[in-house]
């Protein structure tokens, strides 16, 4: 089963189709609802929804989603009857397999109960199929479209010294690189707070994505969030918001992040946590909104030259 532990929720949709091929006397019992066995199109309806909410019970290695929504519709044809399904939910993954579901559900349900009506050469259930999905990475983004360049300075006092090799660092490095940020500068100090405002004012005329790795806890040399919160000239407390409440669900240690972030000048200032899961955890939950930012902003200018 595939890990999604360290994807963002976000709501999805997803909406599929199958197609029942019956005879015209088949279809005319289902505008009536007077089959045999009863109205096949409210049971067949009923069938999609609990397949939709069992999806991961019958076909291996699906998640188990909380299904918010589940509906079935139907479009009556002269010789077919179109199944549509829809299905909603906010999760770490999507819901096409739950749609399709109970689209195929819904099929077998109605050719269950017209096949005493008819030979069953003369039913056919056909084109099963996604006709649309929302929600996830192909709609909430975690790549730029066009290349920026970013600064990412680590704050340690130990990596500083050599004493032990920088994880989070280089982690977030990486996930900068997937996201498409080009000529990433890539900084270690100590935990210095004159040296890190020297850094930060040089910074804001060279790049648009500043990322302080450390210095956001409760220990005595932890001043990270002292230095640069006074520097911030349009906080975007959300951001924080959203990286703490991600980690909450993976660690209580979470609350005790006190990372901020903001605007100065025209550069996006954020601070991470110096942990290698912590700052990975901050920045996955917040890098669909960073991509965005900077995409629907591509046209402002900086003194660096990016526009």
């Amino acid at each position: 089963m595939k890990n999604v532990a360290l994807k963002p929720e976000s709501y999805r949709t997803a909406k599929a189709q199958a197609i029942l091929y019956a005879p015209a006397h088949c279809i005319e019992l289902l505008r009536t609802g007077n089959t045999e066995k009863g109205d096949a199109l409210k049971t067949a309806r009923i069938a999609g929804i609990m397949a939709a909410k069992r999806t991961d019970e019958l076909i291996p290695l699906c998640h188990s989603l909380p299904i918010y929504r589940a509906d079935i519709d139907y479009q009556l044809g002269s010789d077919h009857v179109v199944i549509v399904a829809e299905v909603e939910t906010i999760a770490t993954t999507g819901v096409e397999m739950e749609a399709l579901t109970a689209a195929s559900l819904a099929g077998l349900t109605i050719y269950d109960m017209l096949k005493p009506h008819c030979n069953p050469d003369e039913l056919c259930l056909d084109q099963c199929k996604l006709i649309q999905k929302k929600g996830g990475k192909s709609h909430f983004r975690k790549v730029l479209n066009t290349p920026l360049s970013a600064a990412v300075i680590v704050l340690s006092d130990t990596v500083a010294a050599g004493k032990k090799p920088d994880t989070a660092g280089q982690n977030v490095l990486e996930i900068l690189q997937e996201a498409n940020f080009k000529d990433i500068h890539y900084q270690v100090i100590a935990d210095d707070p004159v040296q890190l405002k020297a850094l930060i004012e040089q910074y804001i005329t060279e790049f648009l994505l500043i990322l302080t790795v450390g210095g956001t806890g409760l220990g005595q040399k932890d001043l990270t969030v002292e230095t640069i919160e006074p520097m911030l000239q349009r906080p975007i407390v959300g951001l924080m918001e959203a990286a703490r409440a991600f980690g909450q669900r993976r660690t209580p240690y979470a609350a005790l992040s006190r990372g901020v972030a903001g605007y100065i000048g025209q550069s996006l200032v954020m601070t991470l946590p110096g942990s290698r899961q912590g700052a990975k955890e901050s920045l996955v939950a917040i890098l669909p909104a960073i991509v965005h930012l900077f995409d629907v902003q591509k046209n402002v200018p900086h003194a660096g030259g990016y526009q």
